[in-house]
């Protein structure tokens, strides 16, 4: 893993580095980073045992700037079987990010009527590198997350695609499995966009992830595929992999407009 983090900082208080720049804007963070620095907000407040995330909701308000970043996090609905959390990125005083996250009791491993495993597409092993020109560097994408894809390509619709971080998310810290599924969630509008990056901006302005386990190993996959109803909103959904079958699903709702 890169030396280089993606946030310096702690006790709610960060510098986002470059390293967590998205694509849209040189001083601006990918969606990945600020959602991965949310779910280590959310994993360190207090919960009952058997309570696990089932489901975590970004809201994108405004780009989260490379520099100076707070956390503010609650529990705003305490509970022994349901308990509801949010969370907050603040840059110079204005809130960028909200998020709420759900925990529930985790469901009883023996009980009758459980769902096979879902095994996963062909592993990272049998992928290739992505290949896109990036408009800056150092960026979230390629410096921070190393991809490999295993079907289609960057920005050619449908597409399946294996993520690992390289860089820690908060400098002296190891990544939870958590913060590398939040990480690689919010790539599924960028890598099965129907779209010319050129022509087009395909931006979203929220995500959700809703999380069947917690995943296992330093890599997650999206199967991923974007639709744009004609007059209507484009959505991205991706169904989530660890190297051992289906951890979840991603969505994302696109602003779809042509550059200008």
């Amino acid at each position: 893993m890169s030396t280089a983090p993606v946030f310096e900082g702690s006790d709610g208080r960060f510098v986002a580095t470059e390293h967590g720049r998205g694509p849209w804007d040189a001083n601006a963070l990918h969606g990945g980073a600020p959602a991965a620095l949310l779910m280590r907000a959310f994993e360190r407040l207090p919960a009952p045992n058997g309570l696990s995330v089932a489901r975590v909701t970004y809201e994108l308000l405004r780009p989260v700037p490379v520099g100076p970043v707070e956390i503010e996090a609650e529990i705003v609905r305490p509970g022994r079987r349901v308990q509801l959390l949010e969370a907050s990125i603040i840059a110079g005083g204005v809130e960028v990010v909200r998020a709420r996250a759900l925990q529930v009791q985790a469901a009883d491993a023996g009980m009758d009527g459980a769902t096979e495993n879902i095994p996963p597409p062909p592993g990272p092993e049998t992928g290739r590198p992505a290949k896109v020109n990036v408009p800056h560097r150092p960026m979230f994408a390629f410096d921070a997350i190393e991809i490999v894809f295993v079907a289609g390509k960057w920005g050619g619709g449908p597409s399946t695609a294996w993520f690992r971080l390289r860089s820690p998310i908060v400098g002296g810290e190891t990544p939870s499995p958590l913060q590398r599924l939040a990480a690689a969630g919010d790539f599924g509008n960028g890598m099965s966009s129907v779209l010319s990056w050129d022509d087009y901006l395909y931006i979203n302005p929220d995500l959700t992830l809703y999380i069947e386990r917690e995943p296992i190993g330093e890599w997650i996959c999206l199967e991923s595929q974007t639709r744009i109803a004609r007059d209507g909103i484009g959505v991205a959904e991706s169904i989530l992999y660890d190297e051992r079958g289906r951890v979840g699903r991603a969505t994302q709702a696109l602003l779809v407009a042509p550059r200008r």
